[in-house]
């Protein structure tokens, strides 16, 4: 093996098929065409004069070389993106671009209109959002800044907690205005509930809800939302969302033991970056304003 061949692009290319174990999934990760990728590889074994990956029905498993390529690519990978993040934390300008991930709750119930304000004061700035329930990896620069609800932060970044997430019980409106409130907790149980699906990833939510009856279940808020909008059930929402909604009624007191943390989150060596103590500051008024 001539390690004189061997390319950044042909080390990309291994990673990204070891880690997805497929060429599709390698090509949605470096965003080139499944075509690409196999022709790629192809040129690259017969460059190199090995076979990096055995195929199979389950996929692409790598062989030894393709293992110590993978790792070597992994290596690179993490030198590149520390490079990157010790550069960009140099620049004391409000110029240039911020990759945010949050969550589809949060930026439609809390962040988009102060997103949208930020825009206003900063217009150099452009902002790119990711929204996805899937952590974003702040190492590999996936996202510069994420804002999340967690109880507990990741020790490897830095940040600030904004404030407390509160989360009630809600029913629509029309259904429940006459009704004694707030709801009797004996009565829980027996309750018409919508409850979240374990692809929504919230394992607090989850057990809390056990001891209750749910036939109907969504895997995100947004759509929790709307099925206690047009009264197929009870649901426990975020307050900022169910108390922002004129169709929705709060039926309980904030449930204490649901209560979480927003944070915004970022890799230390961004943490003095312009754009981003900017982006942070406002986002901690913007949020403890409403």
């Amino acid at each position: 093996m001539n390690e004189q061949h061997i390319r950044w692009d042909d080390l990309q290319i291994v990673l990204a098929i070891a880690e997805a174990g497929s060429l599709s999934g390698a090509s949605r990760t470096l965003r080139i065409s499944h075509a690409t990728v196999f022709r790629r590889l192809s040129e690259m074994e017969h460059r190199l004069g090995v076979t990096l990956f055995e195929r199979g029905r389950t996929g692409y498993t790598p062989t030894l070389a393709g293992d110590d390529l993978a790792a070597s690519a992994k290596r690179v990978q993490g030198e590149i993106n520390g490079a990157e993040r010790r550069i960009i934390g140099q620049d004391l300008t409000l110029t240039g671009s911020l990759r945010i991930t949050t969550t589809d709750t949060l930026f439609t119930g809390l962040l988009s209109p102060l997103l949208a304000s930020f825009r206003q004061t900063y217009p150099a700035i452009t902002l790119e959002v990711v929204i996805s329930n899937q952590l974003q990896s702040l190492s590999r620069r996936e996202a510069d800044i994420a804002i999340r609800p967690t109880r507990q932060p990741p020790e490897t970044l830095v940040g600030r907690k904004i404030s407390d997430i509160t989360q009630a019980i809600y029913g629509q409106k029309a259904l429940w205005q006459n009704a004694p409130l707030p709801l009797d907790p004996t009565s829980l149980p027996t309750e018409n509930w919508i409850g979240p699906d374990v692809h929504l990833g919230d394992a607090t939510l989850e057990k809390w809800m056990m001891d209750k009856r749910a036939a109907y279940r969504v895997d995100s808020m947004l759509g929790m939302q709307s099925a206690v909008r047009h009264g197929a059930g009870i649901a426990v929402l975020p307050c900022y969302l169910g108390d922002a909604d004129a169709a929705l009624l709060r039926l309980s007191e904030p449930i204490e033991a649901l209560t979480t943390q927003l944070w915004q989150l970022t890799h230390p060596d961004l943490r003095h970056v312009a754009r981003i103590r900017a982006f942070m500051e406002a986002m901690t008024e913007g949020v403890r304003g409403r």
